[in-house]
């Protein structure tokens, strides 16, 4: 038997931020590992950051940077990944809280178009069958018709979406360096050295993510894969938060910036973790902070003051403040942002770093968006239509759809279908069995779990003269929401879903 191993796993992002230890990136070096499932859900994604002095839940945003460390974990080795979502999380929470933070990871994971498989829930009778609050009452109750029916459709609609070559919108080649190490420096305090809620890294980070940049993360450990690199023109590193496993590391490094990569070093390295017995300062090496091993790599001299040097065919800034900076104290990630567009426009020879509140991506015929909030852009995104919108449990076809900042978006554009003559079911929220089509006919069986309700979207090649739909027993279901969408060329269809199928047959 060839039985697959795959570890599941919270992001390093999250491990590190809750300050607990696991072997992480070190596991997909295993033989006898396949890949992950990144358990990435609302519960780890809506811990607190810092960003422009403000401490509060940005769930979209971390569940971005906790998937993304997940896949450059990964990717260079070639292994496989699942991402898992959750509809809701183990706090209690109420359903509209749930259902929020639900679409803010749920879209995050969609915008790696490079991943295509998913654990939709997991432990499905805690979503069905545990009352959870009513938001503004004393009341707990099951999980709503609507968001049952939204989530089934949103499970739904990941059979359906495709890997894709495609990339968020925006610049995509600048990096931010992750290690292992982030976890074993999480101790609270230590010798009045301070990390709120792990704002090293999102120092790093938040600026640009909220400037709608889709920053990548590189894993140290996942140096050695030449892919690791391969398409980042701008690496941002810090030791404020994490140490270097070896000198080799520092050699990759070297190695990449003399070939023409530009590396950006923050950090004042005054953190108690600079000077533990570790390969830096010990069996020879006398270096008081590992930077400086990097720095004589390199061939230059930092003297404490904010620097630019030239390195072969590259480029190396050096800026004397510790990331957190620019997140815990408001107005103060100017220079950062700066220094990031200059090496990227000016020594990656990039083009253009364009700053806006929006990432979007497109993956066959869905559209996959989100709008910042928090930033000096306020405008809304704007999609033209017809497109059907998955976050509705009623599956409008819109003519135009404006997603607000600090709002997602899921969205199928209808002309984007690759066959518009071929009877099918754009959108449901049940699974889909025993499809028979003829030349003026479509028949199709529908099953999904008791006590939910059905929506479907079903594009037809013309306005349908009889629809009849049964249940297991052959009896007519007289409870059936109709509607006809000239502009879409759809028929909605809405009634009570049945694990047994319901038989729906449409004439035309």
């Amino acid at each position: 038997m060839n039985i697959k191993v795959f570890i599941a796993t919270h992001s390093l992002v999250n491990y590190s931020s809750w300050q607990i230890v696991s072997p992480e990136a070190s596991l997909a070096s295993l033989p006898g590992i396949d890949g992950y499932i990144a358990q990435v859900w609302t519960g780890t994604s809506r811990e607190p950051t810092y960003f422009n002095g403000e401490r509060k839940e940005r769930v979209f945003e971390n569940a971005f940077l906790e998937y993304g460390s997940v896949v450059s974990m990964t990717a260079p080795t070639g292994r496989k990944v699942f991402f898992l979502t959750d509809p809701i999380e183990d706090r209690v929470h109420d359903w509209s809280d749930y259902k929020r933070n639900y679409q803010a990871t749920f879209t995050a994971k969609l915008l790696y178009p490079m991943v295509a498989d998913y654990e939709v829930m997991p432990w499905p009778e805690r979503i069905y069958t545990h009352p959870y609050p009513v938001l503004g009452t004393n009341e707990k109750t099951l999980i709503p018709q609507f968001y049952s029916t939204q989530m089934q459709i949103m499970v739904n609609a990941l059979n359906d979406i495709p890997v894709s070559t495609n990339k968020v919108s925006g610049v995509n080649g600048i990096g931010v360096l992750m290690s292992n190490t982030l976890m074993f420096q999480r101790f609270p305090t230590h010798n009045g050295f301070e990390d709120p809620q792990f704002s090293n890294f999102y120092g790093q980070t938040l600026p640009l993510v909220k400037r709608g940049v889709p920053v990548q993360t590189v894993h140290m450990e996942n140096l050695g894969y030449a892919a690791s690199l391969k398409d980042i023109k701008v690496l941002v590193m810090s030791y404020s938060n994490m140490k270097p496993v070896s000198a080799e590391v520092h050699e990759q490094l070297a190695a990449w910036v003399k070939q023409g990569g530009v590396l950006i070093y923050v950090g004042r390295d005054d953190d108690p973790y600079q000077s533990v017995m570790e390969w830096w300062d010990t069996k020879g090496n006398n270096f008081k902070a590992p930077s400086q091993h990097l720095f004589k790599l390199l061939g230059i001299n930092s003297t404490g003051n904010d620097q630019r040097f030239a390195v072969g065919k590259g480029t190396v800034y050096v800026l004397r403040q510790n990331p957190k900076e620019y997140v815990m104290q408001a107005n103060n990630d100017d220079n950062f942002i700066k220094t990031v567009k200059q090496a990227y426009e000016k020594d990656a020879d990039g083009g253009k770093l364009k700053f806006k509140n929006s990432m979007y991506l497109e993956r066959g015929p869905y559209d996959i968006i989100s709008v910042m909030d928090e930033n000096a852009d306020s405008k809304p995104y704007m999609v033209k239509g017809p497109v059907i919108d998955l976050f509705d449990p009623q599956l409008p076809v819109l003519a135009e759809k404006t997603i607000n900042p600090n709002e997602q978006a899921l969205l199928y554009v209808v002309k984007r279908v690759a066959d518009k003559k071929q009877p099918q079911v754009l959108a449901s929220a049940s699974r889909v069995y025993d499809e028979v089509i003829t030349e003026n006919s479509y028949s199709f069986v529908a099953k999904s779990p008791i006590n939910t309700l059905n929506s479907a979207r079903i594009l037809l090649p013309a306005q349908p003269k009889e629809t009849v739909v049964t249940d297991n027993t052959g009896k007519t279901i007289a409870d059936v929401k109709s509607s006809w969408d000239k502009s879409s060329k759809t028929l909605y269809l809405g009634f009570a879903n049945s694990p047994e199928g319901i038989k729906v047959s449409i004439k035309w």
